[in-house]
């Protein structure tokens, strides 16, 4: 199997689109027509990593973070980065990164913390905006089925948990097909009058092409008359962090408990809180603090999440607990949120989880 299958795949799974503007997912080192004998999955990619790769037959490494992350302008072996993609071309190993792409999307990084945590009615603590827009589109009435089948496909009419979503209204079109035309209702030179579906569908902007495509392969006009309007919509399956319940509420320490064996935690560094039990819990993998003030204004007992600064954690105030766990140790089950999903989607090749520890932190007791 060609690399571009596995890595259409992963786009699938974390539109590139949805990724922050100043990182670097996607396919970094590799050709696209590569045959795939093997995947390793890790949390980063490093030396030790790629040499991984190699001992195992993996020609694949899948890794959350980016090992480019800024531009390189040399390639001298100077730094680990520098080391690793040197390493990586001599070897013919290619390198992907799902980076925050993949902690934005339904299903994602922070869901598999949730998971981990066991939380219920989970949802996107932040959704985004302005990544969502709407079709509008004149159709025939006796094409109109035909035309929303094609939008559905291409990726339209989504809107949270429901599919194949749409409005419709009926009127009257009106046009005049000049001599050069080639209509597929009325005559050159003549006013013709159509009745008509005013269709609107709602999707991802990131898809807009492609839905584009489908309508014009659907309609049967020579022309097709329609407009996009970019959407101010929160869009609930994308965006960052994550906020569920509890099964059954637990006392600050019994969460603190709970949190360090259900992560395989280390230490925990939190804040004292005013609350009496811990029941709504915001999660956020990797560096969350921006996130502070959303899981505050949704009410959540604690956040978990990685990479506090001093003196943001004095901006709780005792409102919240805020659970610093690692950033390594936020994010390290995204390895087995990653292999689950190329396992089940491919069978024809060995998808491996990286045994390297990549955390550069260390613990002195």
């Amino acid at each position: 199997m060609k690399l571009h299958v596995l890595t259409d795949f992963l786009e699938t799974l974390a539109p590139a689109a949805y990724q922050e503007s100043y990182d670097n997912a996607g396919l970094l080192v590799g050709d696209p027509d590569t045959e795939v004998q093997g995947v390793l999955v890790s949390l980063d990619c490093t030396e030790a990593v790629v040499a991984e790769a190699l001992r195992l037959g993996c020609n694949v490494v899948v890794a959350h973070h980016p090992i480019v992350f800024r531009g390189l302008r040399k390639l001298t072996g100077k730094t680990y980065v520098e080391r690793t993609v040197m390493q990586a071309i001599c070897g013919g190993v290619a390198l992907f990164a799902i980076h925050t792409n993949l902690d934005h999307v339904w299903g994602g990084v922070n869901f598999k913390i949730a998971e981990k945590l066991g939380l219920e009615a989970v949802s996107i603590l932040s959704p985004k905006k302005q990544i969502l827009s709407k079709l509008t589109a004149f159709v025939p009435l006796p094409d109109t089925e035909r035309v929303l089948a094609a939008l559905h496909g291409a990726g339209a009419g989504h809107i949270g948990q429901y599919s194949h979503c749409s409005f419709r209204s009926e009127g009257t079109g009106t046009f005049r097909p000049s001599a050069a035309a080639r209509p597929h209702i009325g005559q050159a030179g003549v006013q013709e009058q159509v009745q008509e579906n005013r269709i609107e569908v709602i999707f991802p902007t990131h898809l807009q092409a492609a839905v584009l495509a489908a309508l014009r392969a659907a309609h049967p006009y020579e022309e097709v008359a329609y407009y996009l309007h970019l959407l101010e919509n929160e869009n609930q399956q994308v965006g960052a962090g994550a906020i569920g319940t509890l099964p059954r509420p637990l006392t600050p320490e019994e969460f603190l408990a709970f949190l360090k064996k259900s992560m395989h935690l280390n230490l925990i560094r939190y804040t004292e809180t005013s609350r009496q039990a811990i029941s709504r819990v915001a999660v956020c993998g990797g560096a969350g603090s921006f996130l502070l003030p959303e899981a505050l204004r949704q009410q959540a007992d604690a956040f978990v999440t990685a990479d506090f600064k001093y003196h943001e954690f004095f901006d709780a105030e005792g409102r919240l607990m805020v659970c610093d766990i690692g950033h390594y140790e936020s994010e390290v089950y995204t390895k087995d949120l990653l292999a689950a999903a190329i396992r089940e989607k491919f069978t024809n090749f060995a998808t491996i989880l990286s045994e390297i520890n990549t955390n550069p932190v260390q613990y002195f007791a």
